[in-house]
This record gives C-alpha cells, sequence and structure tokens, in this order.
C-alpha cells in the first residue's frame, strides 16, 4: 500500500478529527467492544487510539484490546532536550506500521509530514540523490535528521569521514546526506554524509591523479602533526612529510617547527595511489648546506659550534643548521683518558674546535678539541751506520731492537750471529743493550733492518787491519814479514771465503 493510500484512507484531515471519530477508530472501538478478547487485523497506516501500558528500554507498550500489544520506538516521544513526554496511562494516537518477529509496530510519526515528502524521500534513495537535512539532536548510536519534518537517522559513524561524536560540531547544521536504507515505508530511513564526502573525495583524487608527478613542488596547509611527521591536505588527499624531510636541521619533535594549517611548500617524492600514499619532502625544496661545506670547513681551520647531543662515543657539535661534525672521544679529552664526553662538554654549550676532515659525500665532517698534531719526522739510520739499541721483543724470526730514532729495527736469526738452537729468549731479555750495524733502512715504510753478526765480523776485520798495520811496521823494521801475520791473513782469507 502507497504512502498516498495511507494518506488518503488512514489518516484523518483535520475537519474529519474535529467533527468525531474516524471510520478506523470507530471499527476499532466495535471491535474492543464486541470482541471477546481477541484484537481485529490492523492494515498499515491504520489509526488507532490506545492507552500506555508500561515503558521499558527504548519501548512504549500500548493496549491494543483482548491480549494484544503493540510498541512505539520511545524516541518518538522525546522533547528536543531529549527528555520523554509519555507516561503510563497516557493516551496516544498512533498509526499501526508492521509486525515484526510477531510484534506490532507502530509511529505516532506519520501526521508529522506529508505522503509527498515520503515519496520525495523515497525518489530519492532509489536514484541515489543527495537529500539536505538539519542534524536535530544526539539520539543513541548517532543523530535525528530532519528532512522535511520527517525523522531520519545518521550513525555516529556516518556523519563525517572520521566518525564524528562531537556533537556540537553538528547540531543544527543543515548538510547534504544519502539515503542509504529506506524500509517500512519510511518509517526507517538511514541516512549518511560521509558516503557523500567519500564520493567528493574519489572525484578529486581522480583529478589529482591527472596533475601530481613525482619531483613537483605543491603548496598546501598542514592538516595534522604528528611525532612521526606532519601530513598536509592536498584537496582530497592526505600527504605525509616525515620527520627526516622537515628541515636540514634535525627534528626531534615535528610540532617544534611545524603547526596545524601552516602553509608550507614540500616537493613530492613517491605517489602510491593504490593505499593513497604520498610522500612529500621540505628540505628537498631548500639548499643542501653540504654542497659547499668543504670549502666552507677546511681541514685544519678553527670553527665554532654548539653541542647538539652526545653519544658514547663522542659529541656531536653543530657549526651551522643542517650541518654537524662528530668529536671523537679520543679528540675530547686533550691527551687525557675520559670514559664518557659529559666529562667535558655538556649540550647547549659553544666550543672552539679543529676540522680534522671532511667527507661531504658520506656528510661527515670529523672534529677535535685540540688542533691537529703533525706527527714528527723520523730520521732513520744510514746504511752501514752502527747504533745502540735495546732489545724491545724476541720473535721466533728475529730480535726487535729499539733505537735512539724511536722505532724498532728487526735483527733477523740469520743475523743474530749466534750457534744454531740458541734460546734467544733466554740469552736477550727485554731490555738488554744491544749494538748493531745498519743494513737496510726503507723510508717510505720506516722499516730497517739491522745485524749483529755483521758488527761482530767487522770488529774481527778492524782488529785483523791493526795487526797488520803494527806489523808492515814492525816488518819495515826486521826487513821481512812475520810468519804469525802470515798466519792471521790466512786465516781471514778463509773466513771471508766462508761468509762472502
Amino acid at each position: 500500500m502507497s504512502e498516498e493510500t495511507i494518506e488518503n484512507n488512514h489518516i484523518p484531515s483535520e475537519e474529519t478529527a474535529q467533527a468525531g471519530a474516524t471510520p478506523a477508530e470507530e471499527s476499532f472501538a466495535s471491535m474492543l467492544e464486541k470482541s471477546s478478547g481477541k484484537s481485529e487485523r490492523l492494515s498499515p497506516g491504520q489509526k488507532v487510539r490506545a492507552k500506555v501500558v508500561s515503558i521499558s528500554g527504548d519501548l512504549v507498550y500500548i493496549h491494543l484490546g483482548g491480549k494484544s500489544e503493540g510498541v512505539i520506538d520511545l524516541q518518538e516521544f522525546r522533547n528536543e532536550e531529549g527528555i520523554p513526554n509519555v507516561h503510563e496511562g497516557d493516551e496516544v494516537e498512533a498509526y499501526f506500521v508492521t509486525v515484526q518477529n510477531g510484534v506490532r509496530k507502530l509511529t505516532t510519526l506519520v501526521r508529522g509530514y506529508s505522503a509527498d515528502t515520503i515519496n520525495s524521500i523515497r525518489s530519492s534513495f532509489e536514484a541515489g540523490v543527495a537529500v539536505n537535512g538539519e542534524v536535530k539532536r544526539e539520539v543513541k548510536g548517532g543523530f535525528e535528521i530532519s528532512m522535511g519534518g520527517v525523522r531520519c537517522f545518521c550513525p555516529f559513524s556516518q556523519i563525517d569521514m572520521k566518525g564524528g561524536r562531537e556533537g556540537g560540531l553538528y547540531l543544527g547544521r543543515t548538510f547534504a546526506f544519502k539515503i542509504i536504507e529506506f524500509e517500512e515505508n519510511g518509517k526507517n530511513i538511514i541516512v549518511s554524509r560521509r558516503a557523500l564526502l567519500d564520493e567528493e573525495k574519489q572525484a578529486r583524487i581522480a583529478r589529482l591523479k591527472e596533475t601530481l608527478v613525482v619531483g613537483n613542488d605543491v603548496t598546501a596547509k598542514i592538516s595534522s602533526v604528528q611525532n612521526f611527521g606532519a601530513f598536509i591536505d592536498l584537496g582530497g588527499i592526505e600527504g605525509l612529510i616525515p620527520a627526516s624531510e622537515i628541515s636540514w636541521v634535525r627534528v626531534d619533535k615535528p610540532a617544534d617547527i611545524l603547526s596545524t594549517g601552516q602553509e608550507v611548500t614540500a616537493r613530492i617524492l613517491s605517489l602510491d595511489w593504490d593505499s593513497s600514499r604520498l610522500t612529500l619532502s621540505i628540505k628537498a625544496t631548500q639548499t643542501d648546506p653540504w654542497v659547499s661545506a668543504a670549502e666552507k670547513y677546511a681541514a685544519d681551520s678553527r670553527v665554532t659550534g654548539t653541542v647538539a647531543r652526545l653519544v658514547p662515543f663522542g659529541a656531536f657539535v653543530t657549526l651551522e643548521p643542517g650541518i654537524d661534525g662528530l668529536v671523537h672521544i679520543s679528540n675530547l679529552g686533550a691527551g687525557r683518558r675520559i670514559n664518557h664526553p659529559k666529562e667535558v662538554v655538556e649540550v647547549g654549550q659553544l666550543v672552539e674546535v679543529y676540522v680534522l676532515s671532511v667527507d661531504a659525500q658520506n656528510r661527515k665532517i670529523s672534529l677535535s678539541m685540540q688542533p691537529k698534531v703533525e706527527p714528527k719526522k723520523i730520521v732513520l739510520p744510514a746504511v752501514g751506520e752502527i747504533i745502540d739499541g735495546t732489545v724491545e721483543k724476541v720473535m721466533p724470526f728475529g730480535i726487535f731492537v729499539k733505537m735512539s730514532c724511536g722505532i724498532n729495527g728487526l735483527v733477523p736469526n740469520s743475523e743474530i750471529g749466534t750457534p744454531q738452537g740458541t734460546d734467544h729468549r733466554r740469552m736477550f731479555a727485554p731490555g738488554t743493550e744491544m749494538q748493531v750495524v745498519v743494513l737496510e733502512a726503507d723510508a717510505s715504510t720506516n722499516k730497517v733492518r739491522l745485524s749483529r753478526k755483521a758488527l761482530m765480523e767487522k770488529a774481527v776485520e778492524d782488529e785483523y787491519k791493526e795487526y797488520v798495520d803494527s806489523a808492515r811496521k814492525a816488518d819495515t823494521s826486521s826487513g821481512g814479514f812475520g810468519s804469525l801475520g802470515e798466519l792471521l791473513k790466512a786465516k781471514l782469507d778463509e773466513k771471508q771465503q766462508d761468509n762472502p
């Protein structure tokens, strides 16, 4: 049965109501008087006058004659403040709607609007056309929406994109709604504002897909700021600016730099339309301070900075926004051993540091609290020079001897000059003085090869020469070369043949 039929056949006109009871009421009254405890079958839209027998939960129970009862939604009796204005014993007029699960449902609302309004809402529902409605008040689970006097229901989740539970934002305002359910001839109408907002969003996204390109710069307002970054509204979709992309300066709290509603320019880094994820960068639109870092912070130069943070292995010093250098813990103590940088510096302290090295490609600058110490130039001994040294360490392959120039030279086993099988560890304990001769000296590696054996042989040779010289002097006076001198010369020649 259509609403128009209900309106014409069952809803009395104002003149009829004033003249007396309607035929429907009369037949219902006759039914009450003549029935033997049984109620007459009601037609949809039929008007009845009945007494409230009880109120339980969200339902008002009315007596329909005999043992039959009907129910009316308590929400229909609430005033503008949401307070029910019906009590047990009150007599009410209602219109029969339907039977659900054996319970007769009635309503008092049919007289509140015309069949034309209901038909218009039904047509909008079937055509998917939006209808304007006023948010009247907050009810259980959502809001009561009035469309031309017709009561509709909008769940909390459907009032906005994020679900609105703050009634004060919507009450008294008129919005466009999409009718998503139309049941019981208009007695149960559910509407959604979110459905329209989502359709609008999809349309805006479709337009954005045609215009947004990776690498483009866009100007938009910050919609929210989180610990991990900030979101900007691109007119249909939100884009994320990660905290690492907000500035060349280290950002621990994005809220310290950005605020909701602030307009920013950012560059699109990536677009993922399938998951609606856009990543942008503000710092990409700014000049990278590391481009000129190598020129501004030359090695060995002295600069001033502020201690930004301390870590167990050193202290980071900000030289300018976006450029931090590291003072390693070994360069903090001025030669003394320290366990933690906090023993020397503190965050926020202005310090003077020296640049040790700059690696602009990897964005690293090494700093020191003291100027770089140039290593002392080592002068190696000359080949053939005899030097005095001290045994530093005895190894299986030879003995390291510390020389006066500060470095160690190696005396290989073959150059020690001891019989095979000699225990060098016992014979040459660390600290033992040893005189050696230089066999090789490599300035590029600072490696020196020494010999004790050669020095011993040189001593024998020197003794022989000394003897020969003295023997010649004696021979000159005697006129010949003594047999002892010949013997020594022969022995020396034999020794040189064995050790070429």
